[in-house]
């Protein structure tokens, strides 16, 4: 009896122990950002995406109830996260004012394009700090390289740490790591096509360069980007540079506030220089939406869409 009455004793003193334990305490997760280190002391709890591709990848995290609105969207959302983007509070549909975020009383900015945070319209990442409110910019802004898939999935992966959701990030990685693998894999042994990019432009064309995610997109899909040679995200080239680089297929950035990619094929197959290109001869164009083609969840989904059109 005594030493049932002991051992009694004992689980009860570390069980008053274990009550008395404090709490684990959270230091906060700091991240390196175009040059700046924010520290987040907790989750953000009302976020603002500045542009569309950050919204979606919070979407895609499962983070929609931390989101109080959206500006400036490009395109239709993916049909997989539809209903819960259309959901969300479109602040604006183009730019918003200092005012307009403020007024959603934010305590996070995630920013898609520099342009989220311009100077000249009130919306530094300064001007945010004195409000109290803290910003992110997408590290396609950032990097003075080429960026490719290792930039989205390391987004995906700040995002997660952000969020403290990391086991989210990782399964979201890695599914579209699986889905790019099975592409790139299928696509072994097949001749690359040369492949022009039309975003917009009459006098001149406006295309992709190499540094951006769309010529990556481009490469794993079995293309070759005839101006990838440029160093910039996006370039405006002469029509004799198209023609002189003999693109097989032309792929037609489709997106808001530009004409629908029939007229834009419309367009060039009515330019008589343009004659002698194999693909305006041969009528071979592919569509990508301006989302396929910047840092964020679409991009890896756009390899096998976009493989499909150039290798079909």
């Amino acid at each position: 009896m005594r030493a049932r009455v002991l051992l009694i004793v004992m689980a009860l003193a570390l069980s008053g122990c274990a009550e008395r334990k404090p709490a684990a305490s959270n230091a906060g997760v700091t991240v390196d950002n175009c040059g700046t280190r924010i520290t987040f002391d907790g989750v953000p709890q009302r976020v603002i995406g500045y542009y569309q591709h950050p919204t979606e990848i919070m979407v895609a995290l499962g983070l929609q109830d931390k989101i109080v609105g959206t500006v400036y969207p490009d395109n239709d959302p993916l049909p997989r996260y539809a209903d819960v983007y259309k959901a969300i509070p479109k602040i604006a549909d183009k730019d918003a004012s200092f005012e307009q975020l403020l007024a959603k009383t934010p305590d996070l900015v995630y920013g898609g394009y520099d342009s989220a945070f311009d100077d000249k319209e009130g919306r530094s990442r300064e001007a945010f700090t004195k409000a109290g409110i803290k910003t992110y910019l997408s590290r396609e802004e950032c990097v003075d390289r080429a960026v490719t898939m290792d930039d989205v999935w390391e987004e995906i992966r700040t995002i997660g740490r952000v969020f403290q959701v990391p086991d989210r990030a990782d399964a979201l990685i890695a599914e579209l790591q699986a889905g790019v693998v099975k592409t790139t894999e299928r696509l072994k042994g097949v001749q690359p096509v040369k492949v022009f990019v039309y975003d917009s432009g009459d006098a001149t064309a406006f295309t992709s360069g190499g540094m951006g995610i769309g010529n990556e997109v481009i490469k794993l899909a079995g293309g070759v980007n005839v101006f990838g040679d440029v160093q910039k995200d996006w370039a405006d080239v002469s029509w004799e540079q198209v023609l002189q680089r003999s693109p097989d297929v032309i792929v037609i950035y489709d997106y808001y506030g530009t004409p629908a990619v029939d007229k834009k094929i419309e367009f060039l197959l009515g330019k008589p220089e343009l004659a002698g290109v194999p693909a305006i001869r041969d009528r071979r164009f592919a569509r990508l939406t301006l989302q396929d083609t910047v840092l964020g969840v679409r991009a890896p989904y756009a390899v096998e869409g976009l493989a499909k059109q150039l290798h079909p």
